[in-house]
């Protein structure tokens, strides 16, 4: 199985912007990706709610696996897609 060196948070972000921007989505521009490149990070917060939606199994994905296996997969990305807080 393959896993993504890109965090999960990112890839919906990018995805979200794809989407509005892309003339292959609901977007106008006919190549998109510099855009999507430029503005992805205003999409996390929609990339976290995407992930928070996400963190209870349906009854088929529950049937599929192991629901808490999910769970905590599910929030180890909320977690990471968390903004650094800079204390001063």
């Amino acid at each position: 199985m393959d896993v993504s060196t890109t965090p999960v948070a990112e890839r919906i972000a990018r995805v979200l912007a794809g989407q509005r921007i892309s003339a292959n989505a609901q977007g106008q521009e006919e190549s998109a990706s510099r855009e999507v490149d430029s503005v992805w990070r205003d999409y996390l917060p929609d990339a976290r709610a995407v992930l928070n939606t996400l963190r209870e199994p349906d009854h088929a994905m529950a049937a599929a696996g192991d629901p808490a296996v999910w769970e905590r997969m599910v929030l180890a990305a909320i977690k990471e897609s968390r903004p650094e807080t800079v204390v001063l």
